[in-house]
C-alpha cells in the first residue's frame, strides 16, 4: 500500500518527507500502490495524535528515509518491488532495533503473521480489516504492545499447547521467506529471470530456491511446480 509522491515536476519519486508537528506520534508509510499509499496517509494524519512522516514506494528508500525523518512506527507491506517487505522488516530490526514495525498486507495472515513476528514486527494486520481496527492496530503497536487479530492470537496458542512444530506444518509453511517469495511471484507469471531481478538474486540463486520448493511441495517437474504456485495464489486470493 504505498504512494511514490509527486515532486514537483509531477514525476512520482520513491519518497517523501513531511514536516513534524509536536505532540504527534510519527508514522513511515512504505507501501507500493500509491492509492493506498495516499488513503492511508490521509486516514492517519486526520488523527489528533498521529502524523505520516515519510513514505516510499520501495525498501532500499525506506532505509534512507527512516533514517531521516526517525519515525515512531514504520508500516510495511509484504509484496514490495525489490527487496520484499520481510526482509525490510529484518533490516529495520537489525539497523533500528528499538524502532516497532507493523506489517499491512493483503497476504494471508495464517502464513505470513508468524513470519512476520520472527523477521521482527510488532505486529500484523490485513488490509481489509475495518479503519478502526487498523488505527488500533497502530496505536497497540506504538504502545510496546504486539497486535494480531484474535484468530492469529488463538492459532498461535493452540500451536504452543499442542506442540506443533515446523516437521509437522504443510509444505508452504516449511519454505524459508525468500523461498515462499519466490514461490509467490511465480504463482502471479513472473519468469525466473525477472524473479532474480525483482529480488536482487542471482538467477542460480533463484534456480536453487526452485529447486528446494519443489522438494517441498513434491513437485516433480518444473510445470508442475508453476502450476502449484499458480493454485495457491489463487486460494490466497479467494480467502480474502
Amino acid at each position: 500500500m504505498c504512494h511514490k509522491p509527486r515532486g514537483e515536476s509531477g514525476l512520482m519519486t520513491s519518497q517523501q518527507h513531511f514536516q513534524p508537528v509536536s505532540g504527534k506520534k510519527r508514522v513511515f508509510l512504505v507501501e507500493d500502490h500509491p492509492v493506498t499509499q495516499q488513503g492511508f496517509t490521509l486516514l492517519l494524519n486526520l488523527e489528533a495524535d498521529l502524523l505520516v512522516c515519510g513514505r516510499a514506494a520501495m525498501a532500499d528508500g525506506a532505509l534512507k528515509g527512516i533514517e531521516s525523518s526517525k519515525p515512531d512506527l514504520v508500516i510495511v507491506d509484504i509484496a514490495l518491488p525489490g527487496m520484499d517487505g520481510l526482509t525490510l522488516v529484518k533490516d529495520i530490526a537489525t539497523f533500528h532495533p528499538r524502532l516497532p514495525t507493523l506489517i499491512l498486507s493483503t497476504l494471508d495472515e495464517a502464513i505470513y503473521a508468524e513470519r512476520a513476528l520472527r523477521a521482527g514486527a510488532k505486529g500484523y494486520i490485513m488490509k481489509q480489516e475495518p479503519v478502526e481496527q487498523l488505527l488500533a492496530a497502530v496505536r497497540q503497536v506504538m504502545a510496546g504492545d504486539v497486535y494480531l487479530s484474535e484468530a492469529m492470537r488463538s492459532r498461535l496458542f493452540q500451536n504452543s499447547i499442542s506442540g506443533s512444530s515446523r516437521k509437522d506444518a504443510s509444505s508452504v509453511d516449511q519454505m524459508s521467506d525468500r523461498e515462499l517469495e519466490v514461490f509467490r511471484l511465480m504463482g502471479e507469471g513472473v519468469g525466473t529471470r525477472q524473479i532474480a531481478q525483482k529480488m536482487g538474486l542471482s538467477i542460480s540463486t533463484v534456480e536453487t530456491h526452485r529447486t528446494n520448493i519443489k522438494e517441498k511441495i513434491g513437485a516433480k517437474r518444473a510445470p508442475d511446480l508453476v502450476r502449484r504456485a499458480v493454485e495457491w495464489l489463487n486460494e490466497q486470493k479467494f480467502k480474502l
